[in-house]
This record gives structure tokens, sequence and C-alpha cells, in this order.
């Protein structure tokens, strides 16, 4: 459960930087990862720390080094709150800069990078997505069935994050679950990371009787709430049970629904009749889940074309603008790849 959590670094003071590229350094040397490859992590957070300063007016990295079923991603996400640029595209070209500088940055890590994104708005900012796999990829990947991506940050000052999901594929059925432990610390950390670790055995269940089987399994912890979706495959539909103060909406065509979960605390009190809400999947819906580090009233459609993008992108959108900073933060994006 740990690997589902960003490390966020404040990249505003250059006297900071060398710091900041050492601990990154020895997180991807630790994980196993080559000379190379961890030269290419180098070389990018270099590029990134230095455009944030020239172009962002500093700003924020969020690191992590995650699993992606046999293989480990670093990966890369740096915020800020600058000018922006009016085409993103054109800046990644080598020799293209918004300053007097060679203009190299974007491209180089473009190159360096397995997967890399940027997205910006004039007058709101700029946000770019780095990923290094461990083992090369192979040419042609296949989509997983359900894109789920996250942002999960520590409440600052915290080594251990309170909130985690766990994203689960089945043969027939993908299940995602974000949960925010009590508080926030370790304890809470542990609550989640019990429920996560019970989840396989219930597979086969409803939301609801999962929902219903956590709480018996996390009474010994400080408990936690939590949402549970299962997207079922040859039905295309997803099935929704939450309970607490994770915020859902079901975002399509422009139309945003909120998903209103039952009231109560899993492994304290939950209600005695669970429903879940079903709905059918359409193209380019997507699902987006909060946890309460998360401030409500965000819009996706303030993001101009941010659903062409990896959903990582839109996750750090609604962090950037709308993260508390005082306690755990989680946004967590899912989307089906495929429907009729």
């Amino acid at each position: 459960m740990d690997n589902t959590a960003h490390i966020s670094y404040d990249a505003t003071d250059r006297s900071y930087f060398s710091l900041l590229k050492k601990e990154i350094h020895n997180l991807v040397t630790g994980a196993g990862f080559s000379a190379t490859k961890t030269g290419e992590v180098d070389l990018i957070i270099s590029e990134i720390t230095s455009n944030l300063v020239k172009h962002g007016g500093g700003g924020e990295i969020l690191f992590k080094i995650n699993k992606e079923g046999d293989n480990a991603v670093a990966e890369i996400i740096a915020i800020d709150n600058g000018k922006g640029m009016a085409d993103a595209g054109k800046m990644v070209q080598d020799g293209v800069s918004t300053t007097n500088t060679l203009g190299h940055g974007l491209g180089s890590m473009k190159r360096l990078a397995d997967t890399f994104q940027v997205y910006s708005l004039k007058d709101w900012g700029t946000i770019i997505l780095c990923r290094v796999y461990k083992k090369p990829l192979p040419p042609f990947t296949k989509k997983p069935i359900v894109d789920v991506r996250s942002v999960n940050v520590p409440k600052p000052g915290e080594k251990f994050c309170g909130d985690g999901y766990a994203s689960m594929s089945y043969p027939g059925r993908t299940q995602i679950f974000l949960a925010d432990g009590l508080g926030h610390g370790e304890e809470a950390h542990n609550a989640v990371a019990k429920a996560v670790a019970c989840l396989p055995q219930y597979k086969d269940e409803a939301p609801c009787e999962i929902m219903r089987n956590l709480h018996k399994d996390v009474k010994r912890t400080r408990g936690l709430v939590g949402t549970m979706i299962a997207y079922e495959h040859a039905e295309k539909k997803w099935r929704i049970c939450g309970i607490g103060n994770i915020a859902t909406k079901i975002q399509t065509a422009g139309v945003s629904k909120s998903y209103l979960a039952y009231n109560g605390i899993v492994g304290m009190n939950i209600p005695t009749t669970l429903n879940e809400q079903i709905v059918s999947a359409e193209r380019g819906q997507i699902i987006i889940m909060c946890s309460d580090g998360i401030k409500s009233h965000w819009d996706v459609q303030k993001y101009a074309g941010i659903q062409k993008y990896d959903l990582s992108i839109l996750a750090a959108a609604i962090y950037k603008d709308f993260a508390r900073r005082t306690d755990d933060m989680s946004v967590l994006v899912s989307r089906v790849n495929v429907t009729t």
C-alpha cells in the first residue's frame, strides 16, 4: 500500500534542489533500477527543477515508485502556478523557449521518459507528467479495460499517508477502492492497509457486501471511510457503494453527477441496509473520487481539453487547485477504455 502514495517536494528554493535530487536518486536505485534508468530519472529531475524556477516561479514535484503488473515505474509530476503556455506542444520542440535559454528542457524530458505529457493553461500554470519504467516496455502494450490513476499525498509533515487505494482486475470485473483512515499518520495508514489486504478474498462479492465484510475486518483498527466501485466488463456497468465522506462524481459528456455515500465509519458503525448505485458505462465517461483532503466544488469543465490527456494529469489538476494541505489528500480517476 505504501507504493500508492506520492512524496511531495517543494521546488521553490534552489538551495533545496541538491537534497531533492539526491533523495529521489536514492529511491530509484533502492528500487533496483539500472544505472542507465536511474540516470534518466536524474536528468529529468534536473530539467524539471530548472524549468520550475525559470518558467513557473517554483512549484511542487510529486514522486512515487509504483508497480504496474510485473514492472516498476518511477512517476514524476511537476506542478506550478506560473503563467502557463499558450502552445505546450510547440514548447516541447528543442530550441523553442519562452525565455532566452536554449529551450532544450521539455524536449530532453520527452526523449528520456517512457511517458511524457505537458498540460498548460494561460495564467493557470503547467503540469508535467513523466514516467520511467524499470524494464523496457514492449512495442505494443494492450491497454487495461479500465484505466485507473491517482494522486495520493500525505498531510504535510507526515511520513505515512492515511489515504490509500487499490485497483484489481479479475476475469469479468475490475474493482476500485479508495479509502481514508480516520485522522492521519501511521494509524490511519494501517487501517486502510488492513482493508486493502483483505480485498482479494472478496473479488466475487457485490460492492455492498464487500463494504460489510471490510467493516468486520477493520474493527480492531482506527476505522476508515471508503467507496468501492466494481466495473462489470460484460454488462458494461459500474456498481458503487460508499460509506463516509469520499466524494464521487461521474462525468459524462459535460454532465457531472455526484454519488451520495452512506453516513458511517467502516469498522465502527455502518447502516444496516446498504444499496448500490448502478451506472451504465458510456464512451468518454470518467469517475473521479476524492478524499476530504480535497475541497469540494471542483469542476472538470474548467480544464479545457484535459480529458484527452493521461488521467494522472486530471488528478494532479484537481489536487493543484483544491488540496486543503491540512490532511491527507487523494484524487483517483477511472475510465473505461472500450465501450460499445
